[in-house]
């Protein structure tokens, strides 16, 4: 089934987005290579056009699929080299975050689902074994390479094999801890341990730091300067200064190939290239919908979303409080942090790089010193920092307002499900998560959780179409774990949380129009919390109680429900999602798997006795 719709998606993008181009563009090297073992036979010149026709389909797949762009371009004659040098599956290499995977895949056997657009369901955006055996791992996360490769090289020593272990890792990756932890302890090794460095000065947006601007003179200098980080932690290093020229990379892989030492070969690299408008605004063209050629200099019309909402509350706030602070783990762009937002913000914003652990650091800090941050991160990253939310932000009651984007249950890849960060972010102590249900409510929570300064605040910004009621809110969310009774019935209760409020209203409404039945419907507000007397009091009038929450039901909002009246006579429905992993599940099918429809939720609610 899920295959079944998956190529169906795939044929409706294929009708409806036109592609810039088609078969008869390839050239006969691309034809002709279809596994390294092709590229070990071909000349430079060759290779010259093989990255060309690499290009067109790459191009051709974003353009009607969507995915990422620019990392994809800029790493092409790396990618030939690589495999014209290494011998993979035998070598292993190991991608970080693999934003930049898209030409391994074609040269690993899987170049028709870049050029057919039937096909393009039929592999992931990022690196996964049950694909090929030249990818080595599932990962969708960054700055993990240098971790798992060292890892890998390690078991190689230990069974007394012999390859060749290759990680390749962005500019923008190193700024993770992951990545300078993995760099630190890869470094004495003492055996085979290549590491590629792709510096093309960009992360999804630019790069800010000192471990950039090391990277900057080593750059400047051609890698010749005394001041090498790489140097300095006991690598061997290599420079080399057109890292898209794939005579020079050949050269320099070829050297450093079989080496008996951890080495780093550092290469400059133009991110987006072959298309310029990715080489000109490589932000923006980082990733994209499908369309984009088609789309390219049109104006898009503006559309009001929990983003922009965002955006315009933060700066309405920065001007009249100068302690106000936004803050992103290198992902503005998810969150809907525009250029012109960070150019408004000025020395108002920090982009501490793909650092989610130093982030939630940092706004403690911030916090703790009197000022008024705001991070905004993204569901699937902020399980990267479990630590620092329990320890910097929880313990020490941070006044800080921490922004989840992306919760809730999608038909995304399994590197970025949105789906854990409830039970992750609600049962530790302290924290109070908030799930607003609408603009106003948002806006009410907003403006409470900056201006407060007792507690650590997260809020799960609501995604879709932003729903209005017209009215301000004036809720005093210090007064904590208060639900909002929205309508008062009996016989059924329904606490909807955040997301999916919306869906508990049409539960609401169906009893009542289907059964007679006029429910209770609650928002719950807070996730972190039950009011304990609103509970208590469902107890006199409902039979059954159910619960709505767009997120893993284990660990949940709903278990807190179903805790609190396990000893008593209530029985207790929790609707959410399986503590599963999926991946690229259409999100229809999983609202049917998991009962998430009025219809279904209301038939089970009537067959519970």
């Amino acid at each position: 089934m899920k295959k079944r719709i998956a190529v169906t998606t795939a044929l409706i993008l294929a009708l409806t987005v036109p592609s810039a181009f088609s078969a008869g563009q390839y050239s006969p090297v691309f034809d002709k290579v279809n596994s390294p073992q092709d590229v070990k036979k071909l000349n430079t010149s060759e290779m010259n056009i093989l990255a060309k026709d690499i290009r067109t389909a790459i191009l051709n797949k974003v353009n009607t699929a969507g995915g990422h762009l620019g990392p994809d371009l800029g790493i092409v004659e790396t990618t030939i080299a690589l495999h014209y040098v290494f011998n993979s599956p035998q070598d292993k290499i190991v991608y970080d975050v693999s934003h930049q995977i898209y030409p391994h895949k074609i040269l690993t056997g899987r170049k028709d689902a870049f050029v057919n657009p039937l096909a393009h369901p039929e592999i992931t955006g990022y690196s996964n074994p049950n694909e090929s055996p030249h990818d080595n791992f599932i990962l969708g996360h960054t700055s993990t390479s240098l971790s798992l490769a060292s890892g890998m090289a390690k078991a190689r020593d230990l069974k007394k094999e012999k390859y060749n272990v290759v990680a390749l890792i962005g500019d923008g990756s190193l700024s993770g801890g992951e990545a300078l932890e993995g760099l630190s302890n890869a470094a004495v090794l003492n055996s085979n341990m290549i590491i590629i460095v792709n510096d093309n000065s960009m992360a999804i947006a630019p790069v800010e730091g000192g471990i950039y601007n090391s990277l900057a003179i080593l750059r400047e200098t051609k890698g010749q300067t005394k001041d090498n980080i790489f140097k300095s932690m006991g690598y061997d290093y290599y420079y080399v200064e057109d890292g898209n020229n794939v005579e020079s990379l050949i050269k320099t892989f070829t050297k450093v190939k079989d080496s008996n030492k951890p080495v780093v070969v550092h290469i400059h690299t133009l991110k987006g290239k072959g298309y310029e408008p990715a080489e000109q605004d490589k932000e923006t063209y980082h990733w994209q919908l499908p369309g984009f050629i088609e789309r390219a200099g049109k104006v898009q019309p503006k559309v009001e979303t929990y983003n922009t909402i965002t955006n315009d509350f933060i700066l309405s706030k920065k001007k009249k409080d100068p302690s106000v602070i936004a803050v992103s783990p290198a992902t503005p762009g998810a969150t809907g942090m525009t250029k012109d937002f960070r150019k408004q913000m000025g020395e108002n914003y920090t982009d501490v790089g793909i650092a989610e652990q130093h982030a939630v650091g940092y706004v403690s800090g911030l916090a703790s010193n009197g000022a008024k941050p705001i991070l905004e991160v993204m569901s699937s990253f902020i399980q990267r920092t479990y630590d620092q939310l329990s320890q910097d932000f929880a313990i020490n009651k941070a006044p800080a307002t921490i922004l989840v984007f992306g919760g809730g249950i999608s038909g995304t890849d399994v590197t970025h499900l949105g789906i854990f960060d409830i039970p992750l972010i609600s049962n530790i102590p302290n924290i109070v998560y908030l799930a607003p249900t609408n603009k106003e409510e948002y806006l009410g929570m907003l403006n409470w959780a900056i201006e407060q300064k007792d507690y650590p605040v997260a809020i799960r910004v609501p995604s879709g179409k932003v729903i209005k009621t017209g009215r301000v809110d004036k809720t005093n969310y210090s007064d904590l774990n208060k639900f909002k009774i929205e309508n008062k019935g009996d016989t059924i209760a329904i606490i909807a949380a955040g997301n999916f409020y919306k869906l508990g209203k049409e539960v609401q409404e169906k009893l009542k129009k289907e059964q007679n039945i006029n429910a209770t419907l609650i928002n719950p507000v807070y996730l972190s919390g039950i009011d304990k007397q609103a509970l208590e009091d469902l107890k006199k009038n409902h039979r059954l109680v159910i619960t709505l929450e767009d997120g893993c039901l284990a660990g949940g909002y709903g278990e807190k429900i179903s805790r609190y009246y396990a000893n008593s006579g209530m029985k207790v429905l929790n609707f959410g999602a399986d503590k599963e992993f999926t991946d690229r599940v259409p999100l229809e099918e999983l609202y049917k798997k998991y009962h998430l429809t009025s219809d279904l939720i209301v038939e089970d609610i009537m067959n519970t006795k």
